[in-house]
């Protein structure tokens, strides 16, 4: 498959339900802070509270959604939190993304049309353990970690409507 092909495939929006498409809106958003959030923006939607967990649950199986959870500040609470990018050759990109994603401190992994074609995001319990967790990565994969630490945060409040 041509790179423009296989970057046209996954680029292709899903025919998602107008039910589907409004969880998935609503939940980038977040969930209220009640006694039950799922039920609240389940009647949001205008669903049952099951319906929205079973679909939730679907979309994840499909891979529709590859994650849905909770995101911590590893800073403000202790822990290590950094950019990094690899360059990696493209007959080896495969075994070096199965590799780094081995590592729990390893969040959004994603390809980039780039030298620096491999960029993810490193969240450790310490900040020390930032430099740990990357040599080890480096000692795994063979190629090099470029670390990108933070010099000032923005809050953009990023949401990509369907």
């Amino acid at each position: 498959m041509s790179a423009t092909a296989e970057q046209h495939r996954h680029s292709e929006v899903p025919n998602f339900t107008p039910v589907e498409r409004a969880i998935i809106n609503r939940l980038q958003t977040g969930l209220p802070l009640t006694r039950t959030p799922y039920k609240d923006v389940a009647e949001e939607i205008g669903i049952t509270e099951q319906d929205l967990l079973d679909r939730l649950k679907a979309l994840l199986a499909n891979g529709t959604l590859t994650r849905f959870g909770p995101m911590f500040h590893a800073g403000e609470m202790g822990g290590g939190l950094t950019l990094a990018a690899m360059r990696i050759p493209e007959q080896e990109f495969e075994r070096v993304t199965e590799q780094v994603n081995r590592f729990d401190e390893v969040a959004h992994n994603y390809r980039r049309e780039h030298e620096l074609n491999m960029w993810f995001v490193l969240a450790t319990e310490t900040p020390e353990a930032i430099a740990d967790t990357i040599s080890q990565i480096e000692d795994l994969t063979g190629y090099p970690v470029y670390n990108m630490p933070k010099e000032q945060e923005f809050h953009v409040h990023l949401h990509f409507p369907i």
